[in-house]
């Protein structure tokens, strides 16, 4: 699977998040954070992000994180309304990927075995899911694994 590496800076985020079995019920997350930025004149250009701060297969599903997020200046202010957070940057191999569920999951399937035969190890930090643009016109997400060298 072809992936290019970039340095992600740090980055300050508002999000929601949901705490459950990943799924479905993650894209009512996504459109409570996107009604949230469309009201506040934020969607527009914005740069999207989901994180699911847990696997599941060592995490049970009813504790698991899923946050989505977007990219917010350092000077914006917040109300009550909303969460926020900053996320560390560092080196990360990003992959693009069709947005579907489907090549979503071979990505995933595909990118660990990838890592340590390209000389990388994973950070102890989330891996990002990356959304810029419109989807309708930009049918691709682009998934963020943290690295460090072997």
């Amino acid at each position: 699977m072809k992936f290019k590496a970039e340095t992600l800076p740090n980055c300050r985020i508002a999000y929601v998040r949901r705490v459950g079995p990943y799924g479905p019920a993650n894209i009512k997350v996504m459109e409570k954070l996107k009604k949230w930025a469309k009201e506040k004149n934020l969607l527009e250009s914005a740069t999207l992000l989901t994180i699911a701060h847990d696997n599941p297969d060592t995490t049970p599903p009813d504790n698991c994180r899923f946050d989505a997020g977007i990219v917010i200046s350092k000077d914006y202010l917040f109300d009550d309304s909303i969460c926020e957070s900053e996320l560390s940057g560092g080196k990360y191999l990003i992959y693009e990927v069709n947005h579907t569920s489907v090549d979503i999951q071979k990505a995933y399937a595909s990118i660990f075995p990838s890592l340590q035969n390209n000389g990388y190890l994973l950070d102890n930090k989330p891996i990002i899911e990356r959304y810029t643009g419109d989807l309708v016109t930009n049918p691709y997400c682009e998934i963020c694994v943290p690295v460090k060298p072997l």
